[in-house]
């Protein structure tokens, strides 16, 4: 049994109630950090001080070592134990793979009447594609606490990109976020960011298609640990940067790579949309196949997406809700959380729970159940719905079930971005 950071509190109940080994609690767990850390651990000179005096028995040390030694028997001293593989090219496929059905085509218009959608992007159709924003080249797999990754190799979005386009893809930084500190910021000068971003305007101006790779990171205040985001928007001056491209050139696909929504001002003036969230290894490829069409996006939102920060249960009463007091925090929305308290409020998601689109269409059938009825707590309904493939283009598709307690039976979700058809 082994605490989360600064999980243990107090030593003698972990003395006395199972915990084996205490993972950085500093010294008091939440706020103090003492010179000497590991001999102020809960479990450390604390617990030495209580065995010795004899308050907790010898019996709940030999009981801890025993469970530790003999899961280090089992692993790693196991000389009959199977043998795996490390950071494989199997590995790196199913990575690939995963990246590619995880990720979610928001949205999908032409530019304007005369033309077609602008996804999937067709090669053939233009001679210089401008790729801009920082995540297009940043590491995403560094940075943000204990979520950091240490791959073999990491594709970037860019890489991805020129490995399916060649040299008609080019690259504009557009706007610097600093390096990933824990609970630090790199302050960028003005100058810097006036500078990358007059350069990603101009060559806009000159590009026949412009995709943007935006989003969030791992920095502090953004999706990192210990450091809440300060802000709905997007940061480090990307609204400004899109809006001044979207002047220039309309032909924008913007990926965003986040952990979580964002605010959307520019929606109406994007004609493509793909949130990625963070894709790990080969989220480069993932990304490049995804918008050249090589594979079909078939992910759905796993939450709702608000229009503005207030739209969420969380942020919709007093600070007691959130951020709270640092020592209590009331979960006002109650059950209403995600696309329940949407549903309930009556509020419009810019996205909803359940959202994603296709570059092919599906025809669904009558959904049919087994019974109407529960026979008890162990008792199932099976509900089939026949699917078929109505496009062109070979596809995945995820059937959605809503169910109520009164009047709604089911729900199934429209390929387009209005909502629910009941």
């Amino acid at each position: 049994m082994i605490t989360d950071w600064g999980g243990a509190h107090d030593t003698r109940e972990a003395a006395l109630y199972g915990l084996d080994i205490e993972m950085g609690s500093y010294t008091n767990g939440l706020t103090s950090e003492s010179e000497f850390t590991y001999d102020d651990y809960y479990l450390a000179r604390p617990y030495l001080d209580m065995l010795k005096s004899g308050e907790v028995p010898m019996s709940t040390i030999d009981d801890k070592a025993s469970r530790i030694l003999r899961l280090i028997f089992r692993t790693a001293m196991n000389s009959q134990r199977p043998w795996g593989s490390f950071a494989t090219e199997e590995h790196a496929e199913v990575a690939r793979r995963i990246g590619e059905e995880g990720t979610v085509l928001l949205k999908n218009v032409a530019p304007d009447k005369k033309t077609s959608p602008l996804l999937p992007i067709d090669g053939s159709r233009y001679d210089r594609i401008l790729v801009v924003g920082e995540n297009a080249t940043r590491s995403l797999t560094k940075g943000g606490g204990s979520s950091e990754l240490k791959v073999k190799e990491e594709i970037s979005p860019l890489a991805g990109l020129q490995a399916i386009y060649g040299d008609k893809v080019v690259y504009a930084k557009g706007y610097m976020s600093g390096r990933p500190m824990y609970s630090n910021i790199q302050e960028i000068p003005v100058s810097v960011m006036d500078s990358l971003r007059a350069d990603a305007v101009a060559q806009a101006r000159e590009a026949d298609l412009v995709i943007y790779v935006g989003g969030l990171n791992k920095n502090h205040q953004q999706d990192c640990e210990a450091g809440d985001r300060i802000t709905y928007g997007l940061p480090f001056g990307q609204n400004e940067l899109i809006e001044e491209i979207l002047q220039v050139n309309k032909n924008m696909v913007m990926v965003l790579i986040s952990g979580n929504a964002v605010e959307m001002p520019w929606i109406k003036k994007v004609p493509a949309i793909v949130q990625s969230w963070y894709l790990g290894s080969q989220g480069g490829h993932s990304i490049a196949n995804l918008l050249s069409g090589e594979v079909n996006p078939s992910g759905k939102l796993p939450f709702s997406f608000p229009v503005k920060l207030s739209d969420n249960g969380a942020h919709a009463f007093d600070y007691m809700s959130y951020p709270g007091d640092s020592i209590r925090q009331i979960y006002k929305e109650d059950i209403l959380v995600g696309y329940r308290w949407h549903d309930t409020k009556k509020i419009p998601a810019l996205f909803p729970f359940g959202h994603g689109l296709s570059y092919t269409t599906f025809a669904y059938g009558k959904p049919q159940a087994d019974k109407v009825t529960l026979g008890g707590i162990d008792d199932r309904i099976v509900v089939t719905v026949p699917v078929r493939n109505t496009g062109n283009v070979a596809g995945k598709e995820v059937i959605q079930l809503y169910i109520g307690e009164k009047k709604v039976l089911y729900s199934v979700l429209s390929k387009s971005s209005k909502g629910f058809i009941k």
